[in-house]
């Protein structure tokens, strides 16, 4: 058990702090992806349909976060908060608006704002960007869902997608809190 838990402090130490933390971001959201399908199973029923296991894709990406840290920090933090809006945007669109997963771009803008150096405001800016971009297109041009469910479960499914943003947001709020400030050498 030591073992593993010194594994994983090793895949997300880094020596700037934002990066660090940015990184037990990422697998803390690694961890919960696979879990999603199964609250989905748990609020829309058995006739769930394939559709859930979309929710998947951004597995593989929150994972990269960590890697992609060992030769740039910077890149590791700007596609963390990529991967993120890129995620709530595509599974805005496979369970449809009225799921309340676009309620998961406020956490998208947290990252971005606290994600980055004062030096960095320019890529903050443009990343924080990105989650109102992502709420005007879902907003302005929806397409249709790809998940198919009763009205009458909607509303438990953006209970359930609110309350979990909520306990996202307070991660995000503690992590953060926890971090030393410290200046980057270089983006990198």
């Amino acid at each position: 058990m030591r073992a593993a838990a010194r594994a994983l402090a090793g895949f997300v130490a880094h020596e700037d702090g934002l990066t660090a933390t940015c990184n037990t971001i990422a697998l803390v959201l690694a961890s919960n992806t696979p879990f999603y399908p199964l609250y989905l199973w748990a609020v829309l029923g058995r006739n769930t349909g394939p559709f859930v296991l979309l929710t998947l894709a951004s597995l593989p990406f929150w994972l990269a976060v960590p890697l992609l840290a060992r030769r740039s920090g910077y890149a590791a933090r700007a596609l963390l908060c990529t991967v993120g809006t890129l995620n709530t945007a595509w599974c805005t669109h496979v369970l449809g608006f009225s799921s309340g997963e676009a309620l998961f771009l406020i956490p998208c803008v947290m990252l971005a704002t606290l994600g980055f150096h004062q030096a960095e405001r320019r890529t903050m800016f443009a990343l924080a960007a990105l989650p109102f971009l992502a709420y005007a297109a879902l907003r302005l041009a929806p397409m249709p869902p790809i998940a198919t469910y009763p009205a009458s479960v909607a509303a438990s499914l953006a209970t359930l997608n609110g309350f979990s943003v909520a306990c996202l947001t307070f991660f995000l709020g503690i992590a953060f809190a926890a971090v030393r400030p410290s200046a980057p050498a270089a983006r990198g």
